[in-house]
């Protein structure tokens, strides 16, 4: 294996296992010492491939972001196919969700040009393709409620298998946009 491949390993051993301590413990919990120990590497080691913190945080967000993109590039004939797509999204990248919402956050007070304005706005452009142009009030609510939903289930079962937490979800986020 020449120097250039074991890097690329080192690499994604190393975004592996942030990902897996950021799902289980938080973004601002885990420190990169916490991260070398978990791939038995040094912190210089892991500060090497990725210093600041936040370039892996960056890269473990840069394939959920690129997949969200194409969801709401792509055309579902009802909410009903759109919500299990998007469930599915949400299953596949759901330790990248709870490091969304519940770490970096979409706040309302996000300043302009933040992690945390970007994620309010695919929040709200999530929320258009479900509720249509110019949603009443009840299903203004209903779409958020149905959102929600999949995005707080996702984050707080990151332990359970994806199969069931992806029929489960779906089922719950289609009875509430429909109720």
């Amino acid at each position: 294996m020449t120097t250039l491949d074991q890097g690329n390993v080192t690499r994604s051993r190393i975004l592996a296992a942030a990902r897996d301590l950021f799902a289980e413990r938080g973004y601002a919990a885990v420190s990169l010492a916490d991260i070398a120990a978990a791939v038995g590497l040094t912190k210089t080691a892991v500060a090497y491939h990725f210093h600041p913190k936040d370039r892996l945080a960056a890269e473990i967000i840069a394939p959920a972001a690129d997949d969200l993109l194409a969801l709401l590039g792509t055309g579902f004939p009802g909410h009903r196919e759109f919500l299990r797509a998007f469930t599915a999204f949400a299953v596949r990248h759901r330790a990248v969700i709870r490091l969304l919402t519940e770490d970096i956050g979409g706040a309302d007070d996000a300043p302009p040009g933040s992690p945390g304005e970007a994620i309010r706005e695919l929040g709200r452009e999530l929320f258009a393709r479900l509720a249509g142009p110019d949603p009443s009030p009840d299903t203004r609510v209903r779409a958020w409620a149905a959102l929600g939903a999949v995005r707080c289930g996702v984050a707080r079962t990151v332990d359970m298998p994806a199969e069931i937490v992806e029929e489960r979800l779906t089922a719950a986020a289609v009875a509430v946009f429909e109720s």
